[in-house]
């Protein structure tokens, strides 16, 4: 199917077009988060035929929920995890050169208030640095109490000591997860969101053969035969291999993360704030975003795991509490803008007794007897080295002719050379000069054009008005009183766009109204 460069075509017709023609694809990948889209991208630029299939939306889950931090992992260091930070560390600096409009060299300042602290800070950070080598994004650098105290607004200096200062990268998730579809296509590939995989096909040797899917917006029941499935769907692996094999036993664990969303005001920095140590020994993050200030993250080990988990009061009020501690003006409930919480798929078997926030973000891979391709663990910043791997890893399980991979230099669409990384619409990267922007403000505060809706629903696959709100822009993670003010407006500019009813927009703003309302903290 051949199409246009830079231009996605209609979903509809897309999906109906690859059935008639009965593919044989070489890799179907489920899952439509960091590691399906990345290992997707990985077969696409090998030459392979492959096909991604998500059942809710590109990012929904994990990989839309994140403290947008691509990172090499200080506190791994800790766990003695040195593989991982150097593997990590990679990335990040691969990263930032093939995504350059949507990641940045952000500055993180770790206030120190004990002297034995402050020598145990700058030996780590100062290995931190040598094991990122040439990947290095800035040497890490000690600065004396006066000076520290000038580098920390809204911060309790009192018995300061000190600060370290050093280098990590800042991204946002879902608009790097929707450059990597459009990459998919661009490469030749194919992913589609709204596609529930209900059963897979196999041969009379039990070995995976294909699949069968469901359109969740219309009902319609596929079937599609391959060479190879991935499972990559995060904390929902062990519903598919429960759909390969019955009997089989829990791989993954999933440990609960919230993040709080506050106004500027609480910390009006540039640079990011990392609290080395919480009352539970985690650290936190009170990273600048959006014109707005992240803070995060909790770890809760949880036994339910759903698209749209909601932040537990003791999380909300842990993070309000650790807050409580560092900053003068202390942030109420009343003061936060959203709650948002994600899940991270931990592997089972590495627990024991441990606590999560002790568990590695490592990745591994799991192939059954069926030859189903199961990848487990890991996290945004090697999604890329995650890919290689499980691409490598089908390719010697098949016994199929290797393929290099190419995507260590591969830039992503929309990556630029020259990005204005303070324009309201920077995460549109090379997009942006192609974007009609007639029309008029959705939202001033949030920077919410008319323009964008019409390019989402055409360029981004965004067929809800939660895609839009939570995904394309991100409105309902930075403002979700904001983002329920602007939602009729958006609905009624995608109804027209995708040419729907009224009733679409009344089932629309219903099933948004309903999820917008866990972002909120009743008052």
């Amino acid at each position: 199917m051949s199409r246009p460069d830079h231009i996605l075509p209609q979903r509809e017709n897309a999906l109906h077009e690859i059935a008639a023609a009965q593919i044989l694809w070489d890799i179907i990948v489920i899952g439509g988060g960091a590691t399906g889209l990345g290992t997707a991208l990985e077969a696409a630029t090998r030459g392979y035929k492959v096909l991604l299939l998500e059942q809710s939306d590109f990012a929904k889950g994990t990989s839309g929920k994140s403290t947008k931090l691509i990172h090499g992992g200080v506190r791994y260091l800790a766990q003695g995890n040195i593989k991982l930070v150097r593997e990590a560390s990679i990335e990040r600096g691969l990263l930032i050169k093939n995504a350059r409009h949507l990641v940045e060299n952000k500055t993180f300042i770790v206030p120190v208030y004990h002297f034995w602290d402050l020598i145990k800070y700058r030996i780590g950070l100062k290995l931190y640095d040598w094991i990122s080598g040439s990947f290095s994004m800035g040497a890490s650098y000690f600065l004396p109490a006066k000076k520290a105290a000038g580098q920390l607004p809204g911060v309790i200096v009192k018995n300061l000591k000190g600060a370290i200062l050093y280098h990590d990268g800042q991204f946002d998730d879902s608009r790097l997860a929707i450059n990597l579809f459009q990459s998919i296509w661009d490469h030749q590939g194919f992913a589609f969101n709204y596609m529930k995989v209900q059963s897979l096909i196999k041969d009379v040797n039990g070995i995976i053969t294909g699949l069968h899917a469901t359109d969740v917006e219309t009902g319609k029941e596929f079937s599609f035969l391959t060479k190879a499935v991935v499972n990559a769907t995060g904390v929902f692996a062990d519903q598919i291999l429960l759909m390969d094999n019955p009997q089989q036993q829990k791989t993954i664990r999933a440990s609960q993360g919230i993040h709080l969303v506050l106004p500027r005001s609480f910390y009006p920095s540039d640079k990011a704030l990392l609290i080395p140590k919480t009352s539970d020994g985690r650290v936190l993050f009170i990273v600048p975003w959006h014109q707005k200030v992240l803070v995060g993250t909790t770890d809760t080990p949880v036994d339910s795991i759903s698209l749209e988990p909601v932040a537990l009061a003791q999380e909300i009020n842990f993070i309000l509490n650790s807050l409580s501690e560092y900053l003068i003006n202390k942030p109420e409930q009343k003061d936060v803008l959203s709650v948002f919480a994600g899940l991270r798929p931990l592997a089972a078997n590495q627990y024991g007794n441990q606590n999560t926030k002790e568990i590695s973000r490592g990745h591994k891979m799991i192939i059954s007897p069926s030859q189903l391709f199961s990848v487990i663990g890991g996290k945004w910043t090697t999604y890329r080295k995650m890919a290689e791997d499980c691409i490598n890893k089908i390719e010697q399980k098949l016994q199929w002719p290797h393929r290099p991979s190419v995507t260590q230099n591969l830039a992503l669409h929309g990556n630029t050379a020259t990005p204005n990384l303070q324009h309201p619409f920077y995460y549109y990267g090379s997009d942006l000069e192609k974007i009609n922007w007639e029309g008029e403000w959705i939202s001033e505060a949030l920077k919410i054009h008319s323009a964008q809706v019409k390019w989402a629903v055409q360029q981004e696959m965004c067929r809800t008005v939660e895609d839009f709100l939570s995904r394309r822009t991100r409105a309902l993670l930075l403002d979700a009183s904001e983002s329920l003010r602007i939602a009729p407006t958006v609905a009624l500019l995608m109804a027209n766009e995708l040419n729907r009813d009224e009733k679409w927009i009344a089932e629309q703003l219903k099933q948004f109204h309903t999820v917008a309302q866990s972002y909120l903290i009743p008052q």
